[in-house]
């Protein structure tokens, strides 16, 4: 017989401050093979538990359930993007961002969200990485033209101008041959 009903589950993710009571909350969640995702973004947005205790569930939720893999690496990320963004300089956000891109290449939120947590007056999280993975993304999307425009303003950024037209020109190029 389950320890906790569903709603017990949420409740708990949604307002415990206790990280055991989470944790069996969280593993009881597992057991009765919940693949919520909604349930799951309570739990990532419970502001009593660390970066490294959010880390542990998503991990292991991933783990567990494959298919909402994507979903669970986004929603860390955007959860390290906004609370913790100040003391990691992103990189938690942009490691969930890549874990997501990895989860489901071809979707190209991944990138264009890491993309828009880039801060020109600090250069965080550092704009060669970011430039990167989106590099990286190209290859994979479907709608290559928003990554490269995307590119394209990165290299302006850096007053890369040969570079930035040359994404601009391929973006431009991509837009013709699909009219």
């Amino acid at each position: 017989m389950p320890r906790f009903t569903p709603e017990e589950i949420r409740a708990k993710f949604a307002n415990s401050t206790e990280f055991n009571e989470i944790f069996d909350a969280f593993e009881e969640a597992l057991a009765q093979n919940i693949q919520d995702v909604e349930l799951y973004r309570l739990l990532f947005w419970n502001n009593s538990l660390a970066p490294d205790e959010l880390c542990l569930f998503g991990e292991k939720l991933a783990k567990e359930f494959p298919a909402i893999a994507y979903d669970t690496f986004m929603w860390l990320a955007s959860v390290f993007e906004v609370t913790y963004s100040s003391y990691d300089n992103f990189e938690l956000a942009i490691k969930y961002y890549r874990k997501a891109a990895k989860a489901k290449p071809s979707e190209p939120d991944p990138y264009l969200d890491a993309a828009d947590c880039f801060d020109p007056d600090l250069n965080i999280p550092p704009i060669d990485a970011l430039i990167e993975f989106l590099k990286e993304g190209v290859k994979h999307v479907g709608n290559k033209k928003a990554l490269l425009l995307r590119l394209a303003h990165l290299y302006q950024v850096i007053g890369d101008e040969t570079q930035s037209e040359y994404y601009r020109n391929l973006a431009d190029e991509l837009g013709r041959s699909e009219n």
